[in-house]
């Protein structure tokens, strides 16, 4: 009997414990003697430090210590970035931990207090004293660029951090030739992640055996430790970083932060463990932001809808600072995927990063991908509307044909397998596509303006290849580890250099176990989070964990699986080569009632009474293992809205998500991942933004400001799939946790673009606030007959290229 749990719908055994309140998370720890930290934090975007005086928090009740940015200045070093990007003139200005002279962002740290307890800790640093000089600041991405700009640091030019450049084809020339080409400016806002738990660190030194240990919730303690090592000059293996339940990162607790090491700091200088909790309001104002763009992009076409060529210039945010893996995001994620799904012959990319007054830039949910696939997408409507034929039907012209090993793209990157044409088609059928057109005119005539918006994707993910994590400039490898134990009872342990935070690994990799060696699902448990009991790894980002981390698992137990076949041989006394393998089971092949159980076997190979000769006692392996190429995911998603023209409102009335993330381990979390991606994606085009005003103040620091999705703005994701196996992974899989929010935004906002065209409003800036799509139909002047003036309005930019720097 086939028994296959690969597959199965199985629900998350992470859930209890998360949904009872019985997980623990870092500021759940306690431990003996240990006193809290609070960090002053500048109220200025720009400014120089005059003086600090911290007297009177040094005597208030409580109070173990204060310290500024001179006492850490020769006992940490800044913080490094981990992505230097090559051939791009990349300025790796000086990231300290606590402000000294200079704060260049709202929330940077300027002093630390340490008390007894976090409410005497706070109440200190009301009582230092700082003497601000106010300098100008400067907060969008291309005005900062420009002459006259304010200046940020005195080793990076114009705020130049970067400009990098990516081509394939000759894109000048195939605009020349084009018989139609379109472009638009195109703002992509900040956001901010919003995850239930907001960072906790903890540091506690031990002096007598010159050990390091963090608590810290953070996406990569592996990497987090190498960091660690690198700031403090502790030695690598005298430090360890463990990760307790991370309530949600998206992005956000992938970089190696300040704050880690200032209570790292903290508790070297005092020998006692030191824990600091951020605030929700701190957390607005310190915790990395994402996306960040303005660009502008160009398209160029014949007249049949063919695309020629794809041309930007994106001037990329960086924040005051570069983060840990901050220069990656616009350029190697962002840059290499301007073809999508697409067959484009010429692309190029013309990328600046550039340091702002605001919060240090990072990965958030996708990260570049949906920039890239939402340029892309708004274009495609764009073409279809110059040539005069239906978007989806340009986007079918211009889909690469299905190919199931290996694609090159004109970029220079190779695509896994595809079958785009499907996951396509079997959408519009979802959504009976022909049909809503044929309704969508008879409802335009009597004065309601629905809209569909149809986005095709690929993605970059699973990464990826160490040789070319080198290439591109990333600070260390991108293979991942497994080592697995088969105790003499048969239960396994897994214990994984990923640390999965919410991705539902815990479930999904032990039924890559239980499916390959045939034990229960219920007796594998995964071990993660902790350096000093798992194998080095290289973390939880870039839809990567179950690609590299559940290959690593696979391959592991491939290896015992094949010690348990010798040994099963030699207990029935026959030839190897006659062993099969089924549900668990070893038997000689045409005799299956001659069979010993993988448990028979884990208990012979740990008691080690009767093994074969030249086996090794014991039931355990380890997998290192480095992915020949990056997985590419893709999909198409719709969305259908309506638009309220008396008021703006948008009512997103239906979404349908077809995807492939190759073969399923677990459709539930598929379908869970899927969920929280639409939603989130959704929530940049609807709703969300950090918006700062020109002095560099943070005007949405609070969730009184800053608009996130509820629950009962979004409908029923309806959730499909294809399966097209990933040619090079062991068990064919894709990523899945960043595809909604890589495809949703670009699908939403097509929709209400659609919506509202025969309004005359042809382009947006996001989020769309009802404010702004009123603002935009009362521009168009609609007069309440079903239309507005003929020449259409552009509230967005609809114009221009970008300057020549």
């Amino acid at each position: 009997m086939t028994t296959r749990i690969f597959g199965s719908g199985i629900r998350r055994r992470e859930d209890p414990r998360l949904i009872t309140g019985q997980a623990s998370y870092t500021d759940d720890i306690k431990l003996t003697g240990m006193v809290h930290a609070a960090i002053l934090r500048s109220p200025h975007a720009h400014a120089r430090i005059n003086s600090i005086n911290t007297d009177a928090a040094k005597g208030s009740p409580g109070v173990v210590a204060v310290y500024t940015g001179t006492d850490i200045e020769g006992v940490l070093n800044p913080i490094p970035c981990a992505w230097a990007i090559p051939d791009s003139d990349l300025k790796a200005v000086a990231y300290p931990a606590i402000a000294s002279g200079v704060v260049r962002y709202v929330g940077d740290a300027v002093a630390v207090v340490v008390a007894q307890n976090r409410y005497q800790a706070e109440d200190a640093l009301e009582l230092i004293e700082v003497d601000y000089e106010p300098l100008p600041a400067i907060i969008n991405p291309e005005a900062a660029l420009g002459d006259g700009a304010p200046q940020l640091h005195d080793d990076a030019p114009n705020n130049q951090a970067f400009h990098w450049v990516a081509a394939g084809g000759d894109a000048a020339a195939a605009d020349a030739d084009a018989a139609v080409t379109v472009s638009e400016t195109k703002r992509q806002q900040k956001l901010r992640p919003h995850t239930m738990e907001t960072h906790e660190d903890i540091g506690s030194w031990s002096p007598a055996m010159g050990e390091l240990t963090l608590w810290n919730t953070t996406q990569n303690p592996h990497i987090a430790r190498f960091v660690t090592c690198l700031v403090t000059g502790v030695a690598e293996h005298k430090i360890r970083v463990i990760a307790p339940e991370v309530g949600g990162g998206f992005g956000a607790k992938i970089a190696v932060y300040p704050w880690e090491m200032i209570t790292a700091f903290c508790s070297m200088q005092l020998g006692v463990p030191v824990k600091w909790t951020e605030t929700r309001t701190e957390n607005y104002l310190a915790t990395t932001h994402g996306r960040d763009h303005v660009e502008y992009v160009e398209m160029a076409a014949n007249a049949d809808g063919k695309v020629t060529a794809v041309r930007s210039v994106v001037y990329a945010g960086m924040g005051a600072y570069l983060s840990t893996a901050a220069p990656g995001i616009p350029t190697i994620l962002h840059g290499l995927m301007y073809s999508g799904p697409y067959d484009i012959a010429n692309i190029k990319a013309d990328v600046y990063g550039v340091f702002t007054n605001s919060t240090p830039v990072e990965a958030y949910r996708g990260a570049g991908r949906p920039e890239a696939t939402f340029l892309l997408e708004r274009l495609m409507d764009k073409v279809g509307d110059a040539v005069g034929i239906d978007s989806v039907e340009v986007r079918r012209r211009n889909l690469i044909e299905p190919f199931d090993n290996n694609r090159d793209v004109a970029i220079g990157i190779t695509y896994d397998s595809g079958n785009y044409s499907n996951a396509l088609d079997q959408l519009l059928g979802h959504i009976g596509y022909d049909q809503f057109r044929h309704d969508q005119e008879h409802e335009r005539g009597h004065g309601t303006f629905r809209g569909v918006g149809i986005a095709c994707y690929c993605e970059i993910c699973g990464l990826g290849p160490s040789q070319v994590a080198g290439a591109v400039g990333f600070g260390g490898g991108l293979w991942e580890s497994a080592t697995v134990r088969i105790y003499a009872t048969g239960k396994v342990n897994v214990f994984i250099g990923t640390s999965p935070h919410g991705q539902g690994e815990e479930t999904t990799f032990a039924q890559i176990v239980a499916d390959e060696i045939g034990v229960d699902v219920d007796d594998v448990e995964v071990i993660h989070g902790d350096t000093d009991t798992t194998p080095m790894g290289w973390g939880t980002y870039g839809s990567r964990t179950t690609v590299v981390g559940g290959a690593a698992v696979a391959l592991t137990m491939r290896k015992l699986r094949d010690k348990a076949r010798v040994i099963a041989a030699h207990l029935l006394e026959a030839d190897e080569a006659d062993i099969e393998y089924a549900d668990g089971q070893f038997f000689v092949r045409g005799a299956p009632d001659r069979a010993q159980s993988i448990q028979d076997i884990a208990l012979q190979a740990n008691v080690a009474w009767n093994l074969p000769e030249g086996i090794e006692p014991g039931m355990e392996a380890s997998t290192y293992y480095d992915p020949p190429n990056f997985s590419y995911p893709f999909g198409a998603h719709a969305a259908i809205v309506s638009v309220d023209p008396d008021n703006g409102h948008i009512t997103l009335d239906r979404y349908v998500a077809v995807d492939d993330c190759g073969p399923q381990i677990n459709p539930m979390v598929v379908e869970g991942q899927v969920h929280g991606g639409v939603v989130q994606g959704a929530g940049q085009a609807l709703w969300e933004g950090a918006v700062y005003d020109d002095n560099g103040q943070l005007l949405t620091g609070s969730m009184m400001d800053y608009a996130i999705p509820r629950a009962h703005l979004v409908p029923d994701i309806e959730v499909h799939s294809t399966v097209t196996p990933s040619p090079h992974n062991p068990l064919g899989v894709k990523g899945i946790g960043e595809t909604g929010t890589i495809a949703s935004t670009a699908a939403i906002y097509s929709a209400v673009m659609d919506a509202l065209k025969p309004i005359g409003v042809t382009s947006l800036d996001m989020p769309l606030t009802p404010e702004r799509v009123w603002t935009a139909i009362q521009a168009a002047g609609y007069t309440g007959n079903g239309h507005g003036h003929s020449h259409g309005h552009d509230h967005g930019h609809d114009h221009g290229h970008g300057h020549n720097h």
